[in-house]
């Protein structure tokens, strides 16, 4: 299997001088084509920093990260901007929906922004696991908070991206549906072999999980 993300020798610190706090301390990680993966660990531990690191929304300290063998830290904004499109689904925990959109005018603007004809086939396929295909002529403030997120949800897979990160995804989901998106993540990373992270406090939904790592100030430890 391809490694799609790797991660050499990660730091993030904050502040200067006394006020320095080292968030990540010399991570290194790897995650292959069809693999899910569940990073777990209590609130400040420095999980969603990892996230954001790894899908380059904030550059390291120090250490290098490669996706799909590029090397991220070393592009410039812009280069490393198309690449997150291209390859980079992210789901975080706020839903993100463009206001003035219906539910499916969210997925046409993906089809818009990348040029390629209208997949209404798919995202139907997607809308209907995710139990919201009634919704898509649908407001985002018409929809409940669960709702939102779902659709986040979907339209993160819809590009169908090489990586997905996926930060507290269930947060606002009732036990049934956190269970069936978790679900349709490990499907999707091991049918269309998409390497896909997923940060959570929920140790319930790490049962399909094929590693669980353990966040602990600042550190990656591998659960056995």
């Amino acid at each position: 299997m391809n490694d799609i993300l790797v991660m050499n020798q990660i730091e993030k610190k904050f502040g200067k001088g006394h006020t320095e706090v080292t968030a990540l301390k010399g991570i290194d990680f790897t995650v292959k084509a069809g693999e899910f993966i569940s990073i777990i660990g209590p609130s400040g531990s420095g999980k969603s920093t990892f996230l954001t690191i790894a899908g380059g929304l904030q550059n390291p300290t120090s250490g290098e990260i490669l996706i799909n063998q590029t090397n991220f830290t070393r592009l410039s904004e812009k280069q490393r901007s198309k690449l997150r499109f291209k390859e980079i689904g992210f789901i975080l925990q706020s839903a993100n929906l463009i206001p003035f959109l219906k539910v499916k005018e969210q997925f046409y603007l993906v089809d818009k922004v990348t040029g390629r004809k209208k997949e209404e086939a798919y995202m139907e396929e997607l809308l209907e696991s995710l139990d919201i295909l009634k919704l898509k002529d649908k407001y985002p403030r018409d929809l409940s908070g669960g709702e939102r997120q779902r659709v986040a949800i979907g339209r993160a897979l819809f590009n169908q991206p090489s990586l997905i990160l996926a930060d507290e995804p269930t947060a606002s989901l009732d036990t049934d549906h956190a269970y069936e998106v978790v679900k349709l993540l490990v499907k999707e990373a091991h049918e269309k072999q998409k390497a896909t992270v997923m940060v959570t406090h929920d140790s319930r939904m790490v049962q399909w999980s094929d590693r669980i790592y353990r966040m602990e100030d600042g550190r990656l430890l591998e659960e056995k």
